[in-house]
């Protein structure tokens, strides 16, 4: 797998809960804003897949917690593409405490490829595709 650096962010007070780490649906969001510059990494424009009607949505996804981070930690997502289908691709995407590079959370998802005027899946186009396997390395 070929692993690209995403994002980066830090933990603010807020993101906290009661315990005094991140809270859940903090990292969804972390994951979520990475999960869009997937795309771009294979070398597919999200412009260009909107200008033919298609964009993608989450199918599945799930995240491990490996480590709590805290307010004031940087943080740097990283992802890399796992399988691309006929409809479908796979990626995988790591949300790090970047000053200690510590491993906190993986996210798997699965996103279809859709048809935004149909609004049901459509077939992943063949550029599309063998951009995604090329970036898999």
């Amino acid at each position: 797998m070929i692993w690209h650096e995403l994002s980066r962010g830090i933990v603010m007070p807020a993101h906290c809960d009661v315990y005094g780490h991140m809270n859940v649906r903090h990292y969804a969001a972390f994951f979520d804003d990475a999960g869009w510059h997937m795309l771009a990494k294979a070398g597919v424009s999200l412009g260009d897949m909107q200008a033919i009607g298609l964009g993608s949505v989450v199918a599945t996804l799930t995240i491990d917690f490996h480590h709590e981070l805290t307010a004031g930690e940087l943080t740097l997502v990283s992802g890399a593409f796992t399988r691309a289908g006929e409809k479908s691709y796979s990626y995988e995407l790591r949300l790090y405490a970047s000053d200690s590079m510590r491993h906190c959370a993986t996210q798997k998802t699965v996103e279809v490829c859709f048809d935004t005027k149909a609004r049901r899946s459509a077939p992943l186009p063949a550029d599309v595709r063998q951009k995604i396997t090329q970036a898999m390395g």
